[in-house]
């Protein structure tokens, strides 16, 4: 057995280890930036074993500051955001990027009003848990789940360009990005400075609480699946939104869902039929929604692209003020799906996890342009 002595020297190593080491990692990535200094901080922060958060932190002090992320403090932070006017938004997952430029719309003042009494008070809390005051519809579209933003940070760096770059970071609790905005007019600064004033962190050094990735959950073999009872729950549905609800009952992951859809309604596409996709929306002008998310937040697009282009791994929509990048070698499977009348285009990732969902736009509760269904039924099947 170890002697208290050795037990004290032991302890005193740790400790001293755990506080270097957001040194070392600092030294280790100064010296990969060096080697490639066009490397993205996501692709050094897998290069060096480390997540992104604790590459940013690296930083602290020097342009990077630590906001509160305990309760409540994200949405509040996003529902102050509102005000920083033209912002781009930034939200991805493992294969695919989505950016938007614009101003967040904010909901009109009945929308967030609850009525009387406690069972209202209780239901509105419920209700705007994952709404920070805004942003559904409108240039910046999100979809929040904020019990997975762990980690948050404003940076003021020198952006590519030279130029002085403000924005806010948010990452899960693997310090992974969940979501990015950076300010893109001068007149919000004192907004950003004041934000960043009001969350700062009482707590500014570089040691995070990383946590590891959750594994994923195995699929349920299909043998024990009631097929028959989900194809039929899947004929009845009356809404789309309703699908993601049978799917938990049953017990399936998304794509396994999708395996054993009812004849017809989901067809298998090669990964590669997002180029098709994307070309023929450009080509013909067919208004698309584009669908990128993580487990924290979700960014929605609505509207017609123009320019596509590939460059070197990803296939892109690079226009003004949109901007959608597709990994394509990550990118496993594709399908053409049709839920209560309502179709739409979903692909896969090598890992299982969808990546990118694409829909026609459409008025509530009116067909969907018969150019979008024309263009997802026109994309090539995966062979068999």
């Amino acid at each position: 057995m170890l002697s208290k002595l050795a037990l004290a020297l032991l302890g005193s190593l740790l400790i001293c280890q755990a506080h270097a080491a957001p040194d070392a990692v600092a030294e280790r990535w100064a010296a990969l930036r060096a080697e490639q200094p066009k490397l993205q901080i996501r692709d050094a922060a897998r290069t060096l074993g480390v997540s992104e958060a604790e590459l940013l932190a690296t930083n602290l002090g020097k342009g990077v500051t630590r906001l509160k992320t305990d309760g409540d403090a994200p949405r509040e932070i996003m529902r102050r955001a509102l005000d920083l006017g033209t912002v781009l938004a930034t939200t991805r997952n493992e294969y695919s990027v989505i950016e938007r430029t614009g101003v967040a719309s904010k909901l009109k003042e009945q929308e967030e009003s609850g009525g009387a009494g406690a069972d209202a008070d209780t239901e509105r809390a419920a209700r705007m848990r994952n709404i920070a005051g805004g942003y559904l519809g409108g240039e910046i579209d999100l979809r929040f789940q904020f019990g997975n933003w762990k980690h948050a940070y404003a940076v003021v760096q020198p952006g590519r360009d030279g130029a002085l770059s403000r924005s806010l970071q948010f990452f899960d609790a693997s310090g992974t990005s969940a979501h990015k905005i950076y300010l893109k007019n001068e007149a919000g600064i004192a907004v950003f400075d004041k934000l960043v004033a009001d969350f700062r962190s009482a707590e500014q050094s570089g040691k995070l609480a990383i946590a590891a990735a959750a594994p994923k959950a195995a699929e349920k073999p299909d043998a024990s699946i009631d097929v028959k009872e989900f194809q039929l729950a899947w004929t009845e549905m009356t809404d789309v939104h309703e699908f993601s609800q049978i799917v938990g009952e049953f017990g399936l992951s998304r794509e396994q869902a999708l395996r054993l859809a009812p004849a017809g309604y989901a067809e298998r596409i090669a990964p590669a039929a997002v180029r098709d996709l994307l070309d023929g929306a450009a080509k013909q002008q067919v208004a698309i929604m584009a669908f990128v998310g993580n487990d924290a937040v979700t960014q929605i697009f609505s509207g017609k692209i123009s320019k596509t282009a590939a460059a070197g791994d990803w296939y892109n929509v690079l226009d003004p003020a949109f901007n959608l990048h597709l990994r394509e070698s990550g990118l496993k499977s594709g399908w053409v799906v049709k839920r209560s009348g309502v179709t739409s285009v979903e692909f896969f990732d090598k890992n299982g996890d969808l990546s990118v969902t694409f829909f026609g736009v459409r008025a509530r509760a009116t067909p969907q342009p018969k150019a979008w269904v024309d263009l997802a039924q026109s994309l090539p099947r995966a062979a068999k």
